[in-house]
Parts: C-alpha cells; structure tokens; sequence
C-alpha cells in the first residue's frame, strides 16, 4: 500500500515525504493526532520507505514498493494489535523469574523496534528504553537507518528521563517516532528536542465519503453519525462499534432524560440494574460514560446556539427538549458528576448504584 491509499492529512504526509526526498529526517519525531488518526500505520510506512530497497517514487516524491524483503519483514507488524498480543502471550509463557525482567517489544525487522506500552500499568518502563539506548548506536544491519517507534507518550518518570539522554546525542542513523494523542503528556525537555508533526482531524464529509465505500452496510444516518462521532479520524470511523453505541446511548438518554423529567423511576432501574461488576460490566460503564460525555456536549452546543456542531443529530428532538429544561449550570454540574462515577469505578463501586446517584443528584441541581 503506497503512501497514496493512506487516508488523511495529506498536508502532513506530503511534509514527511519532503523530508525523506531531501535525506533530513530528523533525529527525533512526535507524531500527534486522535486515536484512530492512522499515526501508526503512517509512521510504518516511512520506515519502509527508508530502508526499502527498490525506493520508488510516488508523486515525484520517495515511496516504498511494498514487496521487497525489508519492505515485507516491515510489513510483518503492520497489524500492531495481533504482535503485541503475541508478544503479551509469549512472555506469559516464561517462567516466573524470567517474565519479571522481561519487557514488551515488537521486531519483525532488525532495524525496526516497536516499544508498546508495557502491561499491567500500559506504560513505557524504563527497561524497554534502556534496550533502545543498547542497540541505537550500532548502524542498520539491513537497511539505511534504524526506526525506533514508541506507540504511547505514556512513560514512567524514570523511562523518560533516560530517553532524554539518547535525544541528547543521536546517532545520524537512526530515527525516534513518539506517537501520543496528546504532546503535552511528554516531558518539555522531550518536546523540546524532537519536531512535532499533527495529522490534522479531516471534514466530517470527507470521512462520511469512506464509509459510504467502505461500510456499505450501514445507512447515510448512520454513516453521518460516525463521521461526527469519529473526531475526524477514519480508522476511529472504521472500527466503530456502532450497536454498542447505540445501545450505550439509548440508556445514556434515559438517564438524562429521568433527570432532568422526574417522575416514576422505575424505568431507570431497570437501565441502571443491567451495569453489574466484572470485565463486561466495566467495558459497558466505560461505553455508557462516554456516551454520556458527548450528549453533554450536544446539549452544550445547543444552549450555545451552535446546533451546526452537534454530533448527535438524529436525536435532535430528544435533546431539544432536554436543552430547553436544564441551564448551563446543570450541564456543568452533570460533567463533574460524571467525573465522579468514573472516580468511583477506579474504587469499584457498586456501579448500578452510582449510576442511580448520578441520576439524583442532577434531579436536585
């Protein structure tokens, strides 16, 4: 797949390109944009395009030919989800002693290591850096240059700080990818010795366009629905699960409708009783707590007179009327209150019940 089937800012991938037609990549890149942005499939492709060996051009700027055997290897961690869950196993797998010095890396070429968050606490630690700082300054033994790509900003203290020291003194052959959803995560010393790159969210029209080829499936409410909720990135709009937002979202209404219409709150039990403990139980709450975040924000937008930004546009009416009940002050209140029910799922509370405390406490503001 060469650089003209990737699906988003153009502006910032032609800026890359530019970069690598000029031989001046940088030492050090922060890749910014939402979750779903496509940084990390963007970032494979420039390291297959700097260690391929064909280099064809594309649009008179450097491409990679997808079928040599650097670009091939390469393309072996295309699908981050399934290595990093390889790798996940393999170190379960380990004996005890052996798993606890063990940290998580992907490498399907030996000029090109990911570094994922390492689980439990999904942070980059300390030992995956310190693999870095014993390998990156020993030249590509296949290719032009090393990669390096961190898939979170999420560092432990003391793994940024180490990271610090290698940004400090680059090697000439190697590049560092720091891929976040938000810069300000990392360090500003970190900042402050890498360029940032954004890919840009694109036009609700542009993705509600891809998914009328690629979701045939779906209908135009529904593929204008995920355009909106999708924060202009396709791959958010891709893999969006839309039977869980709906189903999210249609409990989400009951719970704001029964607050701010009080009446017989029998009906919001049988909503709220359905939120039980365990793994499900959490990613449900997870699904309806976001939901629930950007009703809020609909109805927002509708006290501001900017119903042109409302995502939720097939549930006009619904929020129409609740918009026209409730103050600034309420929807305020409702933020910090939904704060609270995801502070006391952190604490694991009973989470039907806190979900019933939501609820009563918006019907006293």
């Amino acid at each position: 797949m060469p650089f003209s089937d990737f699906y988003g800012d153009a502006e910032t991938v032609t800026r890359l390109r530019e970069m690598l037609a000029r031989d001046r990549l940088p030492h050090a890149i922060i890749l910014a944009g939402a979750r779903g942005a496509g940084k990390y499939k963007l970032v494979q492709m420039t390291a297959k395009t700097l260690n391929c060996l064909k280099r064809p051009l594309g649009d008179g700027l450097p491409d990679f030919c997808g079928a040599c055997s650097n670009c091939l290897r390469i393309a072996e961690a295309d699908d981050l989800a399934a290595r990093f869950a390889e790798a996940v196993a393999a170190r379960e797998d380990m004996r005890e002693a052996d798993k606890r010095d063990t940290r998580l890396l992907i490498q399907t070429h030996p000029d090109v290591l990911i570094i994922p968050p390492d689980p439990p606490q999904m942070m980059i630690k300390v030992g995956q850096v310190r693999r870095v700082i014993e390998t990156i300054y020993f030249r590509p033994s296949e290719g032009r240059e090393a990669v390096y790509i961190f898939t979170d900003s999420a560092f432990m203290k003391e793994a940024a700080n180490s990271l610090l020291k290698i940004l400090e003194e680059p090697p000439g052959f190697a590049t560092i990818f720091l891929l976040t959803e938000n810069p300000g995560e990392l360090l500003p010393t970190i900042r402050s010795r890498a360029i940032t790159l954004t890919l840009a969210a694109l036009p609700a029209a542009d993705i509600e366009a891809c998914l009328t080829r690629m979701r045939p499936e779906w209908n135009p409410r529904q593929r204008a629905l995920v355009a909106r909720l999708s924060g202009g990135a396709v791959g958010a709009a891709l893999s969006f699960d839309l039977t869980a937002y709906t189903t999210a979202r249609k409990d989400a209404l009951a719970l704001l409708t029964t607050a701010t219409h009080p009446q017989d709150h029998s009906e919001l039990f049988k909503v709220t009783e359905t939120y039980r403990a365990g793994a499900e139980g959490k990613d449900k709450t997870e699904e309806l707590i976001r939901t629930l975040y950007w009703l809020l924000e609909d109805l927002l937008f509708l006290k501001s007179g900017t119903p042109e930004l409302v995502r939720n546009t097939d549930l006009a009416s619904d929020l129409g009327r609740i918009a026209q009940s409730v103050e600034f002050a309420w929807i305020a209140a409702a933020s910090e209150r939904l704060g609270e029910v995801e502070s006391g799922m952190r604490r694991n509370l009973l989470r039907s019940l806190s979900l019933d405390a939501f609820v009563a406490a918006l019907e006293r503001a």
